[in-house]
C-alpha cells in the first residue's frame, strides 16, 4: 500500500484507491504533464474538494501523493535528495486545485525552499475539469540582487494544457542548471565556510530603520568564528514571536533570502528555545543557530590552555542540554528477556544521561580551578603585591595595553575574542618622586552585552580574577560608533558580579582615530584618554592607577 501525504482523515476506501492509483502514472521524461494525468488529477480533486499534489522525479516516476496545498504537503528538508547550490532538487510538484487563483507567495516559498524543478498549477472547475494550467520555476539570483520575490521565481500566464505538455520539460531544468551553475560558479564561495543570513528583533517604538548596532555585532561575531555574511534582515515587533521568533511573513521572506543568495546557515540575534530552532528550521529548511551557539564556538576555537577548554566544553554541554531533540521510538533501545521488551529506553533519555555525568565532572574540575586560582591570589596577598585586572568589552584593546605596559606577547587581534585565557605579568609603576612600585596586571576574557548564562557559569573561575583584583582598568574603545553601549554593557555585567568589584579606573582607547575626543572627556571628566597602540597617555594612566591602588588598599 502506497503512502499517502497530507488531510488523509476522513477520506472513504475508493478515494483512497484513486489516489493510490496516481502512484502507477508514468509520464515521459521530456515532458512537464500530460493532458490525461492533468484531468486525473482534476477529477480526484474535484471530489475531494481539496488541493491535490503529485510529486514526481526526473524520470516521471510518481514518488509522493498528498492532499494539500504544495506549501501544505512540501516535502521535510530531511527527505529531500542531497544538491548543491548550482543545482535543483530533481523533483517537480503538479497540483490541481478548486482554487482557481495563480500560485500564491507561500506556495512559491515551498517551491524555492525545496528548490524544486518545477511548479505547476491546475485550476479545477466545479465539474472537476481543467482547461488550463501555471507554469512556474526558481530565477537565479547574481551576489548583487536583493532577495525580492520578483527576483526569486517566475510564474507564466495561464497556458493550456496542450501547450503545458509541450513544454519541453528537459530542456526548461538544463537550461535553469546552466544558469545556477554559472551564477555558482561567479560567487568566490569555500565549501567549507558557513554561508551566513543573520535575523534580528527591534523594538516596536525603536525609529530608525538603519541596521542597529545589535546586527552590526552580529556580523562581526559570525565573520570572528569563520563564516560570511551574505544579508541581514530584521523586523519591528513588540514581543517575539513564541513559536517562531519573527512573523509568518517575515519568516517567509527570511526563506526566500536565504535560499536566492546560497545561504547554508541562519542565525538569529537572541537566544532560541530549542522549539523555536525546530520551528524555523522546518519551515525554511536550512540551518538555524543563535548568538549564544556562535559565541560558544569563537571561544572552542580560541581556547588554548587545558582550563580554557575545560570551560568552554562545560559551557557548550549546559547550553546544548535542554536543546536536546530526540526522534521518537526511531532511537528507542530495545531489552531483551521478559518484561524488558519494548521502546525501553530512549536514545534522548541516554544522551541526556550522559551529558549530565559530564556536566557534573567538569563543574567538579571548574571548582578544582577555582580553589588553586584562590590559593595563587592568597599568595599575592600575603607578598602584598597589588592585582590590578583590565576589563572592558571585547575587541577594545585589552591584550595590546597588557603587551604596551608589560612587553607581553599576548595574541593580539583586531576581532572579537581574540584571546581567552587570562594572563597575568608583573608591571612597574614610578610614582611622583620616581619611586617604582609593582603590581600584578591581569589581561581578562573580553565582555559582550547580554553575555550568555552558561559562559558566565562556566568562566566563573576566571571571572574571580575580575571580582579578586585590588582595582579594575576598564578600557573602552572611544573609536567604536557604539561606545557608549558597550560602556554600558560592562558596566551592568560588573554591577552582577556576585562579589562587589574594586575602585574602577575609566581609560578611552584608540583616542587617536577619535575625530573630538574632548567631547568624550568633557562626558566623563575622571577619564583617561590613551592609544595602547601608539602608546600615547601612558603617564598620565599610570599616575591615576597609583591613587587608585593608594585608595583601594590604603597604602602603596
Amino acid at each position: 500500500m502506497e503512502t499517502i501525504y497530507g488531510k488523509t482523515q476522513g477520506l472513504k476506501a475508493h478515494q483512497l484507491k484513486q489516489l493510490e492509483r496516481l502512484y502507477r502514472s508514468r509520464l515521459p521524461q521530456d515532458s512537464l504533464t500530460t493532458p490525461e494525468l492533468a484531468q486525473r488529477l482534476a477529477v480526484v480533486s474535484a471530489e475531494l474538494k481539496d488541493s491535490v499534489c503529485i510529486y514526481l522525479n526526473r524520470r516521471g516516476q510518481v514518488i509522493r501523493v498528498a492532499i494539500g496545498t504544495p506549501n501544505q504537503t512540501k516535502i521535510p528538508p530531511l527527505e529531500l535528495p542531497r544538491y548543491g547550490s548550482d543545482r535543483l532538487s530533481g523533483i517537480r510538484c503538479i497540483c490541481a486545485s478548486p482554487d482557481a487563483l495563480p500560485p500564491n507567495p507561500t506556495d512559491l516559498t515551498a517551491m524555492l525552499m525545496q528548490r524544486l524543478d518545477a511548479l505547476v498549477i491546475l485550476p479545477v472547475n466545479e465539474r472537476g475539469y481543467t482547461e488550463r494550467g501555471y507554469l512556474a520555476h526558481l530565477l537565479p539570483a547574481t551576489e548583487t540582487e536583493l532577495p525580492e520575490q520578483q527576483d526569486a521565481w517566475r510564474v507564466s500566464s495561464p497556458m493550456t494544457l496542450d501547450t503545458l505538455s509541450k513544454q519541453d520539460f528537459l530542456e526548461l531544468v538544463e537550461g535553469l542548471e546552466e544558469e545556477f551553475s554559472r551564477n555558482f560558479a561567479g560567487r568566490s564561495t569555500d565549501d567549507n565556510q558557513d554561508r551566513v543570513v543573520l535575523v534580528g528583533l527591534m523594538a516596536q517604538k525603536e525609529k530608525s530603520d538603519s541596521m542597529p548596532f545589535t546586527m552590526i555585532e552580529l556580523g562581526q561575531l559570525v565573520e570572528s568564528a569563520g563564516g560570511k555574511v551574505l544579508d541581514a534582515l530584521w523586523q519591528k515587533r513588540e514581543r517575539p514571536h513564541p513559536q517562531t521568533v519573527l512573523g509568518e511573513g517575515k519568516v517567509l521572506e527570511l526563506a526566500i533570502a536565504a535560499q536566492t543568495k546560497g545561504a547554508n546557515l541562519v542565525v538569529f540575534d537572541r537566544e532560541l528555545t530549542a522549539s523555536q530552532t525546530r520551528n524555523i528550521e522546518r519551515m525554511i529548511g536550512l540551518r538555524v543557530s543563535d548568538r549564544t551557539e556562535v559565541i560558544l564556538d569563537i571561544f572552542a576555537q580560541r581556547a588554548q590552555s587545558s582550563e580554557g577548554k575545560l570551560q568552554v566544553e562545560l559551557a557548550q554541554l549546559e547550553y546544548r542540554l535542554p536543546r536536546l531533540a530526540g526522534h521518537g521510538q526511531a532511537l528507542s533501545r530495545l531489552g531483551g528477556g521478559i518484561g524488558t521488551r519494548g521502546p525501553g529506553e530512549t536514545k534522548l533519555e541516554t544522551d541526556r544521561r550522559v551529558i549530565q555525568k559530564r556536566i557534573t565532572f567538569l563543574q567538579q574540575q571548574v571548582n578544582r580551578l577555582q580553589e588553586q586560582r584562590s590559593r595563587i591570589r592568597q599568595k599575592r596577598v600575603d607578598q602584598e603585591v597589588p592585582t590590578v585586572a583590565i576589563v572592558g568589552y571585547t575587541n577594545a584593546g585589552k591584550s595590546t595595553l597588557l603587551n604596551a605596559l608589560t612587553k607581553a606577547d599576548v595574541y593580539a587581534a583586531d576581532k572579537l575574542f581574540a584571546t581567552l585565557d587570562p594572563t597575568t605579568r608583573r608591571l612597574s609603576l614610578a610614582d611622583d618622586q620616581s619611586q617604582m612600585h609593582t603590581v600584578l596586571l591581569t589581561d581578562t576574557v573580553g565582555f559582550i552585552h547580554e553575555l550568555p548564562d552558561s559562559l558566565v557559569d562556566a568562566f566563573r573561575a576566571t571571572l574571580e580574577e575580575v571580582s579578586e583584583a585590588d582595582v579594575l582598568v576598564h578600557l573602552v574603545d572611544a573609536s567604536h560608533s557604539a561606545w557608549e553601549d558597550q560602556l554600558k554593557a560592562v558596566e551592568k555585567i560588573l554591577k552582577d558580579m556576585p562579589i562587589a568589584v574594586g575602585p574602577i579606573l575609566l581609560v578611552f582607547n584608540k583616542i587617536d582615530a577619535v575625530t573630538d575626543p574632548q567631547a568624550i572627556l568633557e562626558k566623563y571628566p575622571e577619564a583617561i584618554a590613551i592609544s595602547a597602540l601608539k602608546r600615547q597617555g601612558f603617564e598620565q594612566m599610570s599616575k591615576a592607577l597609583l591613587k587608585q591602588i593608594e585608595y583601594a588598599i590604603g597604602k602603596l
